[in-house]
């Protein structure tokens, strides 16, 4: 759900189905919120139990900066303007360059967020 919602908007900004306007899609977030919602409950309930091999784990800290830093550019993305720039995005219009590199920037991390998380038992060494 997270990375349905969030990957279709950053695409659209990206300049990927223009002929879609911004604002039904990002209707849509509070799905991909609840998304997030549910990966932040299943991984804490990870995380609980067997705390140890994770914290030893490099990759697990790579994955929660990469998540960290998702949540820097999505306040980047709301409080710097760029948002209210976009809002009102219509068919065929395209994206500031701000909003690219927001939406560029995001698509990157999410795919990090999820290439660690899946590779956690494979890399480091705490399984």
């Amino acid at each position: 759900m997270l990375i349905g919602v969030v990957g279709l908007m950053d695409l659209r900004l990206l300049g990927l189905a223009k002929r879609l306007p911004f604002a039904p899609l990002h209707r849509l977030l509070p799905w991909g919120i609840a998304g997030f919602g549910i990966c932040l409950v299943t991984g804490s309930l990870f995380f609980a139990g067997d705390p140890f091999q994770y914290i030893h784990n490099p990759v697990f800290w790579f994955k929660l900066l990469f998540i960290i830093l998702t949540g820097a550019n999505v306040l980047a993305f709301y409080l710097s303007g760029v948002f209210r720039r976009v809002e009102d995005l219509g068919r065929g219009e395209d994206a500031p360059l701000a909003a690219k590199l927001i939406a560029a920037t995001s698509l990157v991390l999410w795919v990090g967020v999820m290439y660690l998380g899946r590779m956690l038992p494979f890399l480091g060494d705490a399984f």
